[in-house]
């Protein structure tokens, strides 16, 4: 299993995976918005994701855990 951590501090902007959904590496788990910016939160490699543990609109600190995948 893969943490995947928060690459900035900011706000989680939109969710777009879901729990239990296959994903490839490179895809876009998550926006956030931090000062204005769109960062998005990649899948690190080829799998599943097995939770997102954050919802829309939650503050994240960098290194924040913000997803999982298998």
């Amino acid at each position: 299993m893969t943490e995947v951590p928060s690459p900035i501090t900011g706000s989680v902007w939109k969710i777009l995976a879901a729990a239990e959904a296959p994903i490839e590496e490179g895809q876009t788990i998550m926006i956030l918005e931090s000062m204005k910016m769109e960062i998005r939160v990649k899948s690190p490699r080829n799998g599943k994701v097995i939770e997102i543990r954050v919802q829309e609109g939650d503050s994240v600190l960098e290194d924040d855990v913000v997803a999982l995948v298998e």
